[in-house]
């Protein structure tokens, strides 16, 4: 299958973005969802190698190596929902409503998206506020 850059766009846009809602708590919102991509492809084993990306990357993360191993998800996923992609051709429009991907904005959304970032804080007796995107802050007074 010959792969457009606005699915190739997407394709690299959802695999970023399921990877970083892997290792989150948000990910029991969206699993159920993300799993049912694969309803016609064996998703008992996607659930499966999903939890196990999840465990790998959790694990990662708390020693510090969680960069690297993300980086090497996304591309494994990535290559995934390509395959998807051409083998279920119904599975764009779903992949673009689950991660709200607009077809015209893939090249801009995909250069912010896919770029790395480790943050660590080490704070006493004050208050540190981190975010990877939009944050608000409200009562940023000490309690």
């Amino acid at each position: 299958m010959e792969m457009s850059a606005e699915l190739a766009g997407l394709a690299s846009v959802a695999a970023a973005r399921l990877i970083d809602l892997l290792a989150t708590d948000g990910w029991e919102a969206v699993r159920s969802s993300v799993l049912s991509l694969w309803r016609s492809a064996r998703p008992e084993r996607v659930e499966e190698e999903l939890a196990e990306a999840r465990d790998e990357l959790i694990q990662a993360r708390r020693t510090g190596d969680g960069h690297e191993l993300q980086g090497l998800l996304v591309a494994e996923w990535q290559a995934r929902i390509v395959r998807l992609m051409a083998t279920r051709p119904g599975a764009v429009e779903e992949l673009r409503a689950l991660f709200g991907e607009d077809p015209g904005a893939a090249g801009s959304r995909d250069q912010q998206i896919t770029g790395s970032m480790k943050q660590e804080a080490h704070v006493s007796g004050g208050n540190a506020f981190q975010a990877g995107r939009d944050m608000t802050v409200t009562g940023g007074g000490q309690a």
